[in-house]
């Protein structure tokens, strides 16, 4: 499409409708590419001159400040940390990191001959080697209930089930007797 120049006025006050239009050369761009970079600069323009509007953080979640959030990455400590408090494992694995320390707990020689089984409930479950070291540590519990609770927190453990060896199993096959006397010894 030419473009044509505005009409002139002359000094006299009055157009000339011949000679105020001539045309200028056709500029045309058959890509179009003139027309997009006008366009794409008008609209940069336009945001140049308009403010920004202020996000909020609680209204848009997507949106991260410069100060620390629970999005940012972090430290494999920082991490293990939020996983243990988020699922509720602190008196577990608290409770497993002293019991881990047994034979400073015990004693050396106590801790030769027995070792903790399990924790559920607040109450710790004792294995020993043989009813005798069974009763020296049933003889400790209370004593050892104080120190763990000591080092984990105050109700966390509150009572300690000392149990001696397993007995063999004497049932074999099928059939069995009931009420049967065994092998006439005691396991634990």
């Amino acid at each position: 499409m030419p473009t044509t120049e505005p009409p002139v006025p002359d000094p006299a006050g009055t157009f000339d409708p011949d000679t105020s239009a001539v045309p200028l050369v056709d500029v045309h761009d058959p890509a179009g590419l003139d027309l997009a970079q006008s366009t794409v600069k008008a609209v940069g323009a336009r945001r140049r001159r308009r403010p920004r509007a202020r996000r909020d953080s609680v209204s848009d979640p997507q949106v991260s400040g410069a100060r620390p959030d629970d999005r940012d990455p972090k430290r494999l400590g920082e991490a293990f940390e939020h996983l243990v408090d988020a699922k509720g494992w602190a008196t577990e694995l608290n409770v497993h990191t002293v019991l881990a320390r047994w034979s400073t707990l015990v004693g050396p020689v106590n801790a030769e001959h027995s070792w903790p089984e399990s924790f559920s409930d607040s109450a710790l479950v004792v294995r020993a080697e043989s009813s005798v070291w069974a009763t020296s540590l049933r003889t400790l519990a209370p004593q050892l209930v104080a120190r763990l609770n000591g080092e984990i927190g105050d109700g966390t453990v509150a009572r300690i089930q000392v149990f001696g060896p397993d007995g063999p199993s004497w049932k074999h096959g099928r059939f069995t007797v009931r009420d049967g006397r065994g092998p006439r010894d005691t396991y634990g």
